[in-house]
């Protein structure tokens, strides 16, 4: 049989055999009997292969990122150099006298976090936003089985970050669903209706998924605290707020942070990233071990926490990412809160300059992201929100998020970032435009879109219902 490959063309890479090793030592069932059927191809050509299909990929560096509640900001640089230095490239089980330097870079991360936060105690360990969240649900669950409270249940708002439900049931709460009112808020009524003995927490993102502020948050406090229960931050939104508010004085008992979102560091495809959860004092002895400490002449990992959760994460969290955040964090100094000032400044800009052509379901001052809806378009044209997104991809940019939050229907939620200038929003805005115009006069061409892209328009059912997820080699 010979291996078929769409490369091959008979030329000799580099020989992975070496004839003369004496292989009697193994025995003959781990022995190949045939051969391993690699592609004959010059190591150039490998590279030119791997090359193009990268070209093929769709990243920051090529065009707009508007990836709603995912903050797919521009990352310098420079960061990448600076978490490389040799100096860092150490084994987590080195002894501490031996890595003073990254033990410092931790202490000053949590220390300017904590500032950041307003909070009292931080934990550098959890990997990313998802298992923050679990982390935090974790520790407020512990706290209420110290004080011998049984609490079973943890509200959660429907403009809520996605991932809250699954974080607050695999930590063994019960979920309570609670709706938004007009203005796309917390409603006060529907929480108190659900609030008693038996809640925990709530679990608040706010700026909320559909990018507005809840106003009322500190009354929301006051009702959570009254009835002896705690509020949890999820940090996804925290782009929008940096540096004019923060969730302490928001009258929050636990955060976390996404530092693959809010402080610059790459993420996506499954990692790495990042996300710290911070603690009102009441907290501290709850949270997982080691946490960091300086007595004035050394740095040292504590683990004598009385209530610590234990270890979410082996060793200390994904040290590379801290080095980024801390990196971007001394960057911008006071100026982080630029980076929201313009975050909230592009998402705005885009709103108005929109919600001529798309439905704005909530017609309110944005923070960092908002959502339009393409249910004009679905019942004028028959043009979805998904033909939506996959027409942008034929004007350089990265689709935004779409179908959530749940609440808005044919939803298209868009978050700029601080990263792009006027130019690069004012080329979204006409390409959005361009299609709305599109799927009035022609729907046909959004309906048959992407056009330009690697890849075409794909039958996404059997895609979802058929996956190919294997290379199979052919041979004849």
């Amino acid at each position: 049989m010979k291996t078929i490959f769409e490369k091959s063309n008979g030329t000799d890479g580099i020989n992975l055999t070496d004839e003369k090793i004496n292989l009697d030592f193994l025995p003959q069932e781990f022995l190949r009997t045939k051969e391993l059927g690699l592609p004959q191809v010059s190591e150039l050509e490998v590279m030119r292969h791997y090359k193009e299909l990268s070209d093929m990929n769709f990243c920051i560096e090529k065009g707009f990122y508007p990836l709603g509640s995912c903050t797919m900001k521009y990352n310098p640089k420079v960061n990448e150099f600076l978490a490389s230095l040799e100096g860092f490239n150490i084994h987590p089980n080195v002894d501490e006298d031996m890595a003073q330097g990254s033990l410092k870079l931790m202490y000053n991360l949590q220390k300017e976090l904590l500032e950041i936060t307003g909070m009292d105690a931080i934990t550098l360990q959890p990997s990313a936003g998802a298992h923050g969240e679990m982390t935090g649900m974790m520790i407020i669950k512990k706290y209420f089985d110290t004080i011998d409270q049984k609490r079973t249940k943890v509200i959660i708002p429907d403009s809520a970050h996605g991932t809250n439900p699954a974080s607050a049931k695999m930590a063994g709460f019960d979920i309570v669903e609670i709706k938004s009112n007009a203005n796309g808020q917390v409603d006060l009524d529907a929480l108190k209706a659900v609030l008693n003995e038996d809640v925990a927490a709530i679990m608040l993102t706010n700026p909320n998924t559909l990018g507005i502020f809840e106003e009322q948050v500190e009354e929301i406090s006051k009702l959570m605290h009254a009835n002896g229960s705690l509020l949890y931050y999820d940090g996804a939104n925290f782009n929008a707020i940096m540096g004019y508010t923060n969730p302490k004085k928001m009258g929050f008992d636990v955060v976390h942070l996404n530092l693959h979102k809010t402080f610059s560091t790459p993420h996506g495809g499954g990692g790495p990233g990042a996300g710290p959860v911070a603690v009102v004092d009441k907290l501290k002895e709850f949270l997982p071990v080691p946490i960091v400490e300086f007595d004035g002449k050394k740095y040292f990992k504590k683990y004598d926490l009385k209530y610590s959760i234990g270890n979410v994460k082996s060793f200390y969290g994904n040290f590379s990412v801290l080095v980024k955040a801390y990196a971007y964090i001394l960057m911008l100094g006071k100026n982080l809160k630029n980076a929201s000032e313009n975050a909230v400044l592009n998402a705005n800009y885009l709103k108005e300059k929109l919600k001529k052509y798309y439905e704005l379901p909530y017609d309110e001052p944005c923070m960092h992201e908002f959502v339009l809806s393409g249910e004009k378009q679905k019942h004028e044209s028959g043009v979805s929100t998904l033909n939506i997104a996959k027409a942008l991809m034929d004007g350089n940019t990265h689709p935004p998020t779409v179908y959530f939050p749940l609440i808005v229907h044919e939803a298209i939620m868009i978050e700029p970032t601080e990263s792009e200038q006027k130019e690069k929003l004012d080329e979204f805005i006409n390409t959005m435009i361009e299609i709305a115009n599109e799927a009035k006069i022609n729907p046909e061409k959004i309906l048959s879109a992407p056009h330009t892209t690697p890849v075409k328009k794909i039958d996404e059912v059997t895609a979802a219902r058929h996956p190919d997820l294997k290379y199979t080699i052919k041979e004849k």
